[in-house]
């Protein structure tokens, strides 16, 4: 078992993930970022990650189901585990941006007011 490894596994079990599965589904979304690059992945730039993200999702069409966990297995390593502060996974979203056709700064109208 490599030392990265044995470092997200404690980091799992100080978060309380380590016995409900999730830590089986976040080192194993590290492990197949790693083989898709053959690279350790604490040699991958922030852009290498993002381009795999948006590889599994758009390329490989994954479902949600399967893609959120995987998101937030490489997040929990890069930011938990390596301390990591790339924006891929610490900005925060625009108050403006368009939830439902309608921007989130917009003031929401009263029916019946």
């Amino acid at each position: 078992m490599s030392e990265l490894q044995n470092r997200m596994i404690q980091d799992l079990k100080l978060a309380g993930l380590d016995k409900s599965g999730t830590d089986k589904v976040y080192l194993r979304a590290v492990r197949q970022l790693a083989g898709y690059y053959m690279l350790p992945p604490d040699r991958l730039t922030e852009r290498q990650v993002q381009d795999y993200i948006l590889y599994v999702r758009d390329e490989l069409g994954v479902a949600k189901g399967t893609f959120e966990p995987m998101l937030a297995g490489l997040k929990f390593f890069y930011v938990n585990t390596l301390g990591y502060e790339w924006a891929l996974f610490t900005k925060k979203k625009s108050a403006s941006h368009v939830r439902n056709g309608c921007p989130t700064s917009a003031p929401m109208a009263i029916v019946g007011a």
